[in-house]
């Protein structure tokens, strides 16, 4: 999911993969109350139901080895051997996701310099 617009009581999400794949959606606050009663108040804690994510170039990158990559090719790679090094971090080739323009097809253009491969 990418995040479209975080407001104050829901957050409009788009959905990048699966068979909702260009749909929106929306994530509300939920309430949760403890199921423990041994407080002596009743305490209500409102939050948005989402998980942390990290992310990091790739020229950062480089050198580590990553159990998840997902790879935004949205705007191509724009050095030698940048795509190779994002899809190369992963330690499976099942945990690899890439993101590509919605009016292209499943392409981006790798760039590289013969010269520098000398």
């Amino acid at each position: 999911m990418m995040v479209v617009r975080c407001g104050s009581r829901i957050i409009e999400v788009k959905i990048l993969t699966g068979e909702q794949f260009g749909k929106l959606a929306f994530i509300p606050r939920i309430s949760l109350s403890p199921s423990s009663s041994d407080f002596p108040f009743h305490m209500t804690r409102r939050q948005f139901p989402v998980r942390l994510a990290y992310a990091m170039t790739i020229n950062k990158s480089q050198g580590q080895s990553v159990k998840f990559v997902g790879v935004d090719l949205r705007t191509p790679v724009f050095s030698h051997g940048q795509l190779y090094v994002a899809l190369s971090r992963c330690t499976s080739f099942d945990r690899i996701t890439v993101l590509l323009p919605e009016e292209e097809t499943d392409s981006t253009t790798n760039i590289v310099y013969p010269e520098v491969l000398l």
